[in-house]
């Protein structure tokens, strides 16, 4: 951590910046406090395919993956209204209360999701649980981070605004890191859990682990007091008495809201999301790397890249806030495709192989053809030929190419320089159905391991100092986004209407741009066929904050926020 101040010299400092206890304290108890409720969010998203198996057993296994990230979604979707609750309280109440009862939040409903009842033993009422308990995850961290934020760099020296920042902007991914760490150590074998065991009951272990970091937490932060510019505000009487109608009813705030999620937010949400939690999905539902092996590579990325948040967050100090942001996003526009594709030919080269040499096609008439993405569970894609195909196909996470073909002509799929037609379903059915079905997706699973199309990637064919080397870049991406951006939010907004200000933005951002990437990346996929197609979606919005960004976003190191 930095040298901060002890309690013996802060004395010398500026008036707004003196507090009672040690500034590394401040930071120690605001940045593991948000580790953990980090680590908390997104153990779900981790353990995504075990959820799905848990507490979604109804659906078919495209639709169940995609209906487990939306529930891992639904934690996102509330964050913006966490921002406005918590928010408003954070700007007339006080940062430590609102942080606290945050944590408290976010630390009790998370030990909950390790006591649910699966699918198999309360039936729908355990998905419903479960989301329940992911809306009010998603609402406590939307008021966790504007505080957090908010309180440290309340506390920064002049010209250090965005190194001590950086220490917040490091929580996420410190919780991610965490989180990986401690799943790929209860399900390894030396623990005495194992895989089987793992996916059985031992999943659960992460979740009641929270309560043990719930109370450290605790502890910490109910050492802290009051951020000095509010207690400043309070003494004057200039804290805002309606903090949501000044932020967003006034249109000199509003138009700063606006540039500042627009401008900068909306970049770095869809590159974060992008660079950790997307990448880990891309290894294993698309380049059909183990779990263990995927979370394993990704730690070490992490390990690795992390402590570029706070090399960014101190370069913002010096040279600005908006060329960092805006660079990282121009990068991750320009290289995001064939990042993830050199990703392919290092984690599966027989994946890449076969793509390149045996591509497959699937000839069908479009009117016929779904996205094979079905949120209630009740399209079993096998009304129309070319569904038969798709779906044969999404189970496999097979790439294809969509060849349109003439109205009321039956589907077929070729396969290199084999063409297998899909029964067609005006034609059979009932059992003769069921079993046409059946042996064409057999016949297609053979087709494809003919050609080379490998059913798991090989962990000895993995060249893993590559992957790790493309998943560090991918990082350090996310690390010029996010490093310097706490700092800008705080610098943007005054410090009556701060926390409520840059909290909603945010959390709009991340919350949903950011966070319902995942589930819209992968129903692009099922819709298309392309397993490369869901980059578009971070691409064209990385790209659109950079033109923004460029012309309309201010640089903002070198304010003062005292006023």
């Amino acid at each position: 951590m930095p040298d901060l101040e002890t309690p013996d010299d802060i004395s010398a400092l500026p008036k707004h910046h003196q507090a009672t206890h040690s500034e590394k304290l401040i930071i120690t108890a605001s940045s593991l406090g948000t580790v953990f409720e980090w680590y908390d969010f997104y153990l779900y998203g981790l353990l995504t395919a075990i959820i799905a198996a848990k507490f979604l057993t109804g659906l078919n296994e495209t639709t169940s993956f995609i209906m487990a990230l939306l529930v891992f979604a639904a934690g996102f979707i509330v964050r913006p209204f966490g921002a406005l609750v918590f928010g408003r309280i954070g700007d007339m109440v006080g940062r430590r209360y609102t942080f606290i009862v945050t944590l408290l939040v976010m630390g009790l409903s998370t030990f909950l999701v390790g006591c649910l009842p699966t699918y198999d033993s309360v039936g729908v009422a355990a998905p419903i649980m479960l989301v329940v308990l992911r809306m009010f995850q998603g609402l406590a961290l939307g008021g966790e981070y504007g505080g957090a934020a908010t309180y440290v760099a309340e506390h920064a020296p002049e010209g250090k605004r965005g190194l001590y920042t950086s220490w917040i902007q490091i929580t996420a991914t410190a919780g991610l890191a965490m989180a990986l760490l401690i799943v790929i150590l209860v399900r390894s074998p030396v623990t005495g859990v194992g895989e089987a065991a793992f996916k059985d009951w031992g999943w659960r272990l992460p979740y009641l682990l929270s309560g043990v970091f719930l109370g450290i937490g605790l502890w910490l932060r109910l050492k802290l007091h009051e951020s000095p510019v509010f207690q400043k505000m309070k003494a004057e009487g200039t804290s805002s008495k309606r903090p949501l109608s000044e932020a967003f009813g006034e249109w000199k705030n509003l138009r700063i809201v606006l540039i500042a999620f627009f401008g900068a937010i909306a970049g770095q949400a869809v590159v974060w999301y992008t660079g950790q939690l997307y990448a880990m999905y891309f290894l294993e539902k698309m380049l059909k790397v183990d779990g263990l092996t995927a979370n394993t590579l990704i730690i070490i990325a992490l390990a690795c890249a992390t402590p570029f948040f706070l090399f960014f967050g101190w370069l913002s100090d010096k040279i600005g806030r908006k060329k960092i942001i805006l660079t990282g996003c121009a990068l991750a526009a320009l290289t995001m495709f064939p990042a993830f594709k050199a990703l392919t030919a290092a984690a599966n080269p027989a994946l890449a192989h076969a793509q390149a040499n045996a591509p497959v096609k699937v000839m069908a008439d479009p009117a016929e053809c779904s996205s094979q993405f079905d949120p209630v569970g009740a399209n079993k894609f096998d009304t129309t030929s070319c569904d038969i195909v798709k779906n044969a196909l999404a189970k496999a996470a097979v790439n294809y190419e969509n060849v349109a073909a003439a109205a009321g002509t039956p589907a077929s799929i070729l396969i290199g320089s084999t063409t297998l037609a899909a029964p067609d379903p005006r034609k059979v059915a009932g059992e003769e159905k069921k079993a046409a079905i059946a042996a064409f997706a057999k016949e297609v699973a053979t087709g494809l391991e003919t050609v080379g199309y490998p059913a798991k990637a090989d962990p000895g064919e993995i060249n893993k100092p590559l992957v790790v080397a493309i998943l560090f870049y991918l990082v350090l991406l996310v690390t010029m986004v996010y490093g310097p951006i706490a700092a800008m939010l705080v610098e943007l907004f005054p410090s009556r209407i701060r926390y409520t200000s840059m909290s909603l933005p945010y959390h709009i951002g991340n919350g949903w741009l950011g966070g319902l990437l995942p589930a819209i990346g992968f129903a692009m996929v099922a819709a298309n066929g392309d397993i490369y197609y869901g980059f578009w979606y971070p691409v064209i919005v990385a790209a659109a904050t950079c033109v923004i960004g460029l012309v309309f976003l201010p640089e903002t190191y070198k304010r003062s926020i005292d006023d």
